[in-house]
């Protein structure tokens, strides 16, 4: 059963990087599609960056792309997030999410498609 940890999550200037990381303490994501979402207070949980299972297909929100970069290292059963250029708009907390073991293809921001999340890490920019 995989169960998911963030970790990365800073208080960054504005301009600044942050590298997320997202491990599976148990089970593999190597067979799920995954993604990170992002919930500032008052706001609806947005998706911010998928990845296919095989990493061939990845998908981004108009808001970050060109600074964010999702990636995936299934050897290690981490996923990522490199974020670079960061506003003050970027601040919320960060989520990791894992889709069904063998299941969808290709990206999607849908939550409902990811059934494991993470606790959240908090990325502040100011």
């Amino acid at each position: 059963h995989v169960q998911l940890v963030e970790s990365g999550g800073d208080l960054v200037q504005p301009g600044g990087s942050l590298r997320l990381s997202c491990v599976s303490s148990e089970g593999t994501i190597s067979n799920r599609r995954m993604a990170w979402f992002r919930q500032a207070p008052g706001t609806k949980r947005e998706g911010v960056a998928a990845i296919s299972r095989l990493s061939s297909t990845t998908a981004y929100a108009d808001s970050v792309k060109g600074r964010f970069t999702i990636s995936r290292d299934n050897t290690d059963n981490t996923l990522y997030l490199n974020m670079m250029n960061l506003k003050s708009e970027d601040t919320a907390t960060y989520y990791c999410a894992a889709g069904r073991s063998w299941s969808g293809v290709g990206t999607t921001f849908d939550p409902g498609a990811y059934p494991v999340w993470g606790q959240g890490t908090q990325v502040t920019v100011s």
